[in-house]
């Protein structure tokens, strides 16, 4: 059960029997039924038409979630980083445009796995509720997903970050990989696996997370087609990367290098063209916020990374050399990593074509937040003659780059306008989803991603969403099957953000946000404005008024929630 990591721990790089693909057929795949004087029909229907699961065969669940990934990072999303997996997910699939994660890690990882907004199991922070957070504790009547679905006959799977109260096993899921060190991808301190501790991995092997992370996801595939191929399986793959620090393999890097001389004005002006030519957003492209930096000042961060370092995205044309080298390296390295993990996912596809599953597995790949504009240094510090990107350096991409990564929105992980919060949604399903390759306009969050799994998993009654109990209190999502499936519109009141005094609702196409606790609100109609870049405010305060008072009132609603039982 640990093979795969004691084999990375030690160095070894001899391939385990677990980790080759094996095509071990599952009883619950799709099959089609070819009649023998019709199977020319048969076979050219399956080009035109979707495959169809035998009826009664629950589908299985992939979700990957990437961390810190720009919006337009993705190749299917307007990025020049290659990402042939994911874009061939998305040609095959369906890609979102409106949807939307809350703007931060923790927070995110909490509504992606109990259906609840953060604030309302004490996984966001509201005055008065003790401990919330980072470190709070979901109630009891919040369980995570896995616990939700084992009375359905499904297995669930972890592999990766976790950023979660509690531990993965004593939470549902029935094996983990659980990679709590996000400071070091070469070689973590702190990790577990099955909710045991493992050894620190040393220095000088072959270990590298994102390759780490697959290969324990490839490894519960393989175990589940030997063991378990009767019962449809959840995973959850969260990877660590693009997260800083800016780690990354040599040769990734190697083959990233030549794309970012020409300087962050050119790579997001390709980008936002490339956006228009897909037909991926009616909006324009937003202004370089030349004034707003990293959302938490670390000046000595900055000495110690030394003078090519800068904390505001200037004029490229402005940058010494130094500096325009040291800044189109760390854009090499955030694409290696991103270029490592669709490498790595497509390994993962590969494992569920072996098990023929791949047909009737719901894939939903999404980030956590927007690209970062962070810039500090942690874990083991930064050595300046290092090689960037190696594991003794300790690079972030600041906000330079996170503004192209982010394009065509404004700002950055942490704040809740559109750059924040904004996150590519692939959807892939062959077996369910219906007309491949298209765009959804639909407005989602992720506190819709838990009532649509369970939808799909066959709850076909989930909590009324009218209901007023507050114990425990109705999902605040909506099941989005019908929308991927036949375009159905959605019913819903809001979608409300709150993080560090950042504050957002979308109701319909209009959108109150602010930046900071003393943020004047800003009124913006994504319709026509999603870069949001025309501020209504001052032409329309009666709007403004009513919907900052909405605000306020979700606001209150989810302090009582998060407070019953403390």
């Amino acid at each position: 059960m640990v093979q795969f990591i004691t084999s990375r721990l030690a160095g070894d790089r001899r391939k385990s029997p677990r980790r080759e693909f094996r095509g071990v057929p599952q009883r619950r795949s799709v099959r089609l039924l070819v009649a023998a004087g019709i199977a020319a029909l048969v076979a050219l229907a399956t080009w035109v038409q979707p495959v169809r699961a035998e009826p009664g065969v629950k589908p299985n669940i992939l979700i990957i979630i990437a961390d810190d990934l720009g919006f337009s990072d993705l190749g299917c999303y307007g990025g020049e980083i290659a990402t042939p997996h994911l874009d061939r997910l998305a040609g095959d699939g369906l890609r979102c445009t409106q949807f939307y994660n809350t703007g931060r890690c923790w927070p995110t990882r909490a509504a992606v796995l109990t259906g609840f907004y953060p604030h309302q199991v004490r996984r966001d922070t509201l005055p008065g509720v003790r401990p919330s957070g980072g470190r709070g504790v979901r109630p009891p009547w919040a369980p995570l997903l896995p616990q939700r679905l084992q009375p359905l006959g499904y297995r669930s799977y972890h592999s990766g970050k976790w950023h979660l109260d509690g531990m993965p096993l004593a939470t549902g899921f029935d094996r983990s990989y659980y990679l709590r060190d996000q400071g070091r991808f070469f070689n973590p301190q702190v990790h577990w696996q099955d909710d045991r501790k493992l050894p620190p991995v040393q220095p000088g092997t072959d270990y590298y997370a994102t390759t780490a992370i697959a290969d324990h996801a490839i490894d519960c595939l393989v175990e589940h087609a030997d063991r378990h191929a009767e019962q449809p399986f959840f995973h959850y793959l969260a990877f660590t990367a693009p997260h800083f620090p800016l780690h990354a393999l040599p040769a990734d890097i190697k083959r990233n290098r030549e794309a970012y001389q020409a300087g962050w004005e050119a790579v997001r002006a390709r980008r936002w063209q490339k956006q228009q030519a897909m037909g991926l957003l009616s909006a324009t492209l937003s202004p370089v916020e030349r004034d707003l930096g990293p959302p938490y000042a670390f000046p000595d961060a900055i000495r110690q990374l030394g003078p090519g370092e800068v904390n505001r995205p200037l004029p490229w044309t402005e940058l010494t050399s130094a500096q325009r080298e040291f800044q189109a390296e760390k854009m090499a390295i955030h694409a290696a990593m991103i270029d490592r993990v669709d490498r790595e996912i497509g390994r993962v596809l590969k494992q569920l074509r072996a098990m023929d599953a791949l047909d009737n597995t719901l894939i939903m790949f999404l980030s956590d937040n927007g690209a970062s504009a962070e810039i500090m240094v942690r874990a083991d510090g930064h050595d300046p003659t290092a090689a960037a990107g190696s594991a003794k350096s300790y690079l972030c991409l600041g906000p330079g780059w996170s503004t192209t990564c982010n394009t065509p929105f404004r700002k950055h992980k942490t704040w809740v306008h559109e750059g924040g919060i904004a996150t590519p949604l692939v959807l892939h399903w062959p077996a369910g989803l219906g007309k491949a390759g298209r765009l959804d306009q639909t407005v989602g969050h992720v506190i819709d991603l838990v009532p649509t799994i369970l939808q799909v998993a066959g709850v076909d009654d989930p909590p009324p969403a009218d209901a007023r109990e507050l114990d425990p209190p109705p999902f605040p999502g909506r099941s989005l099957l019908a929308v991927w499936q036949q375009g159905q519109p959605v019913a819903r009141d809001d979608l409300w953000w709150a993080h560090e005094g950042n504050r957002a609702i979308r109701i319909g196409d209009w959108k109150l946000v602010a930046a900071g606790e003393d943020g004047e609100w800003e009124l913006y109609n994504l319709k026509s404005d999603r870069s949001e870049t025309n501020d209504l405010a001052g032409r329309h305060p009666q709007r403004v008024a009513e919907m900052a008072n909405v605000w306020q009132m979700r606001h209150d609603e989810f302090r009582r929630v998060a407070l019953q039982g403390l």
